[in-house]
């Protein structure tokens, strides 16, 4: 190799090695601040691509489960309200059989029916505060409540049934505020009497509102494994070894700095070529 003062050869090598250091450095310090090995299409195009549409399910199963926790919640107030009805319901079948007593005097049937009148008045009560999210399951039968239940847009039909109209409504009512007499008051416990027959209406009801619970409950948890699964997947993809890039940064960093004082002696190299003319 020639001797020259206009090509500095060895100068070009270290510059170009330093160079390649450099832009080494510089990605292994992007991955340390960020954390990712993948942080953008530039660092891995494809491997990026599959994270963003990991991403994408993630934010979708969030979105379910948030839904699907509302309706958790308008379940869980109608759950609350129908086994309060059927609470009172055992206590209106104890006042409803004091009544089917016939020794009871004019005034002891009007303090079970005064008492037997609050219950039913309770009844309506938990029917019409049975509200969670503007949503009333005890009263909306003619609009069935619908949540998504998956990514797939799966819908879970949640159960409800009318108790304001079955229960307490015009010519349909069940519950009796007064008994004017003990056969009456038996009529109404008897097998197919209205106090039984309101006993049933409760306590299907309750069963398919404790299913669509346990339903819930179950999607929920299926779509907090599968976020799971997602998450530590999309780790795996797109996540740095931070031992190993602190590693790295290390023996980079000496390597720039080799790279800076191997470029500074061939730069002083054509100061040699002087003292051939001294």
């Amino acid at each position: 190799m020639s001797n020259s003062v206009n090509t500095n050869y060895g100068a070009l090598v270290a510059l170009q090695s330093l160079n390649r250091t450099n832009a080494d450095l510089a990605s292994v310090q992007k991955r340390v601040t960020t954390g990712y090995r993948v942080n953008d299409a530039i660092d891995d195009g494809a491997a990026f691509a599959v994270a963003q549409g990991i991403r994408s399910n993630i934010g979708s199963l969030n979105a379910v489960n948030q839904q699907l926790n509302i309706a958790r919640g308008t379940n869980g107030v109608a759950l609350e309200a129908a086994t309060s009805i059927s609470n009172t319901l055992i206590k209106m079948r104890e006042v409803t059989t004091k009544l089917a007593d016939a020794n009871l005097s004019s005034d002891q049937r009007r303090q079970y029916n005064a008492d037997l009148s609050r219950l039913v008045g309770e009844v309506g009560n938990f029917i019409v505060n049975a509200t969670f999210n503007g949503s009333n399951l005890l009263q909306s039968a003619a609009a069935p409540i619908q949540v998504i239940a998956n990514v797939a847009g799966t819908q879970f039909t949640l159960t409800s049934q009318d108790l304001s109209a079955s229960l307490l409504g015009g010519g349909t009512n069940l519950l009796t505020v007064a008994f004017a007499n003990a056969v009456a008051a038996g009529a109404a416990l008897s097998a197919n009497g209205s106090q039984a027959t309101a006993e049933s209406i409760v306590s299907t009801f309750l069963n398919n509102l404790g299913g669509d619970s346990r339903r819930l409950v179950n999607q929920v948890n299926f779509n907090a494994a599968l976020l799971k699964a997602s998450e530590e997947a999309l780790g795996f993809i797109v996540d740095a070894d931070l031992a190993k890039e602190s590693s790295r940064l290390q023996s980079l960093q000496i390597r720039q700095q080799l790279g800076t004082q191997t470029l500074g002696i061939a730069n002083q190299s054509p100061q040699t070529l002087l003292g051939l003319f001294r």
